[in-house]
């Protein structure tokens, strides 16, 4: 995932591959990249923040709804403390983020997208198309015998 500004201008590989194969040759596409801004992928932090303000979220609720420590969800916030894949996924679900913005935030976070071949996965992509909460995609998770999202 690429970023050049504010969340509105964020794209997706998908996009990019979409852009690519528009290009009428390889230099309108390569121009296009260098006019491009490609060093600022905003951090899990940054996207953390601008998802709360668009969202109109307290960190503090969405903290204590992803079921992490206080500390370590502020730091995850501030930026000084990685997450796992697993604590991104549970700041989605309590952010209440859709499949695109999820992939986003996984992306920022260093992490593995959802893979829709994967069981686990599978379940998680459904649980987030379906607005599930946290607890509800882990009683899932733990109902068809996957690992709940810790």
């Amino acid at each position: 995932m690429l970023y050049n500004g504010p969340m509105e201008n964020m794209m997706l590989t998908e996009e990019f591959l979409e852009e690519l194969l528009e290009a009428r040759n390889i230099d309108d596409y390569v121009s296009m990249l260098q006019d491009s801004d490609l060093t600022c992928a905003p951090s899990l932090a940054e996207l953390l923040n601008q998802y709360l303000e668009q969202k109109n979220l307290m960190r503090s609720k969405v903290i204590a709804k992803a079921q992490i420590n206080s500390t370590f969800g502020y730091q995850i916030f501030m930026g000084t403390r990685q997450a796992s894949r697993d604590k991104i996924l549970a700041l989605a679900f309590a952010m209440r983020l859709n499949l695109r913005e999820t992939t986003r935030l996984l992306q920022a976070g260093g992490a593995n997208t959802l893979y829709a071949k994967s069981r686990r996965d599978a379940i998680i992509i459904f649980c987030i198309d379906h607005e599930y909460t946290l607890i509800k995609a882990n009683q899932e998770l733990f109902r068809l015998g996957e690992r709940t999202i810790n």
